[in-house]
């Protein structure tokens, strides 16, 4: 049996990323998201266009796409209710969010030059992707407040010890542990319960 239902969002299980911006002023902004998918060299993220965030890559074109493994779950989890907005928007306000200049600094995380985009990467996620804003497009009602970038991948930078080198694919799914988001709760991935004949032709 099904039955319809109207749920409030509709986050079925996608990986958390924290993306980097620069503020103008120069200063660095980092944010967590979970509304993200990958297709080849371009990701495409969503946003809310009265973030930070937002306005920071709509200005500067450029972020940077830190992936954080399970055991980054915490500092990610520091993050939330935060915002690099300053004064604090009243919708966040009413949510009790606060506004904090060094995200970095309240997560516990360390920024580390990039080497083609001026955004910082987060050096303790294992995978950190440098990227440029391709182009923007409002999703939604106008009243969602609601964007999604387009992003093209201009460097990978992986853990060794995530590098199955005998794999053209390169990082391997079996060491790779994401931090997942799935209805607003943090989940990591068990293992593989099936091949693939999809990864056998590629």
């Amino acid at each position: 049996m099904h039955r319809v239902i109207a749920p409030k969002i509709l986050y079925f299980g996608t990986p958390v990323v924290l993306i980097s911006t620069m503020n103008e002023d120069g200063s660095m902004n980092l944010a967590p998201i979970s509304s993200v998918w990958w297709l080849d060299q371009t990701g495409v993220v969503g946003l809310g266009t009265r973030s930070q965030t937002f306005a920071n890559m709509q200005r500067s074109k450029e972020c940077v796409l830190s992936l954080p493994s399970v055991d980054q779950v915490a500092a990610v989890d520091r993050l939330a209710l935060t915002t690099g907005s300053n004064p604090v928007p009243n919708y966040k306000l009413a949510m009790n969010f606060r506004h904090v200049r060094d995200k970095f600094d309240e997560a516990g995380l360390t920024a580390l030059p990039s080497e083609l985009v001026r955004p910082p990467r987060v050096m303790e996620c294992p995978i950190q992707l440098e990227a440029r804003v391709a182009s923007i497009h409002l999703v939604g009602n106008p009243d969602d407040h609601s964007a999604s970038v387009e992003l093209r991948i201009v460097r990978v930078h992986a853990d060794e010890s995530l590098i199955d080198t005998q794999n053209r694919h390169h990082i391997s799914p079996d060491r790779w542990r994401p931090l997942i988001m799935s209805f607003l709760g943090f989940y990591g991935l068990g293992e593989q319960i099936h091949t693939s004949r999809l990864a056998e032709v590629f």
